[in-house]
């Protein structure tokens, strides 16, 4: 079975399997699990150009069907990453997507500038829709127009492959779709979390120290696959699934409806060799049932 997909520009992933940023660190964590060359490409945590301590503890509980998140981003900056990270990256056969933000057009620009200067790295994610943090990230991700702004700024700095990550806490997620690629974004993956909220009956307060955070697992598929098909049909660049990934089936089924390739998140904390064996169970599932190839499957939702 023919795993490999184009995501443009110059990304060609083996399969289409890859770790979502923020629940993988930078690859490292998984090596005792599986090699990471069995992975289509690993998106980095986020990427700041400076060093960020992230959010004040608690910041992540397990919720109804997944679990709440505010880490903040957290991350050695730049500079740690081009130096100490990134080099143990390349020592697998996998693509490498950086996950880079800021709070800022201006930061957001810096990092990438920095970057452009390092050799090793396939692509970036441009993570506008972190609803984690106190500026920045999901103040572009919830207008169109400093998306827009945002990704145009950003392309005419790289020839590298620019995806975008949009936030599912907006009214018409196609509309956000739609000014990435008006703007050169070459790809964008979808969805990052829903704003959510825990509280402790016994204590009367908030589980998170930020009282809100991110909510991600099982539970948000059906959301997240919908959104998905919705931008599948409103643009033409590829689409990455993300949301609630815990099998080959829910792959495939982001898969059918159009997605070119899927991220897993969540499920890598209670289940840390899914990214090891998913594009394998994909390709099983695929010959089991008559598909030709992955091609064939992608985007043949019968309606």
């Amino acid at each position: 079975m023919e795993m490999k997909t184009d995501l443009g520009r110059g990304l060609v992933l083996k399969n289409p399997v890859m770790l979502a940023s923020g629940t993988a660190g930078f690859g490292m964590e998984f090596t005792d699990f599986y090699s990471l060359d069995k992975l289509g490409a690993i998106v980095t945590k986020g990427v700041s150009m400076e060093p960020i301590a992230g959010n004040p503890a608690p910041r992540i509980v397990e919720a109804s069907g997944g679990m709440i998140n505010s880490i903040g981003l957290q991350n050695p900056g730049a500079r740690v990453f081009a130096d100490e990270l990134l080099p143990r990256i390349r020592e697998y056969d996998v693509a490498c997507v950086v996950n880079v933000f800021g709070h800022s057009d201006e930061a957001y620009a810096e990092v990438v500038e920095f970057l452009e200067g390092v050799e090793g790295i396939d692509g970036y994610e441009v993570n506008i829709s972190c609803p984690n943090v106190k500026h920045g990230g999901i103040q572009y991700g919830t207008n169109p127009e400093m998306t827009r702004r945002l990704v145009k700024e950003l392309r005419c700095r790289t020839n590298r492959h620019l995806m975008v990550k949009l936030s599912p806490n907006v009214t018409d997620i196609t509309e956000f779709a739609a000014a990435c690629e008006d703007a050169g974004a070459d790809s964008i993956s979808l969805v990052n979390t829903l704003l959510g909220m825990a509280v402790d009956v016994k204590t009367r307060r908030p589980e998170i120290a930020r009282i809100v955070g991110g909510y991600s697992g099982p539970s948000i598929k059906p959301v997240a696959l919908r959104m998905v098909y919705q931008a599948v049909k409103r643009v033409s660049i590829p689409v990455i699934g993300i949301g609630g990934i815990q099998s080959a089936e829910d792959a495939l089924e982001f898969l059918l409806v159009g997605a070119r390739a899927v991220q897993v998140g969540t499920a890598n904390f209670y289940d840390p060799g899914i990214g090891g064996r998913l594009a394998d169970e994909i390709g099983r599932w695929l010959n089991l049932h008559g598909a030709g190839s992955l091609d064939s499957w992608i985007g043949s939702l019968k309606v």
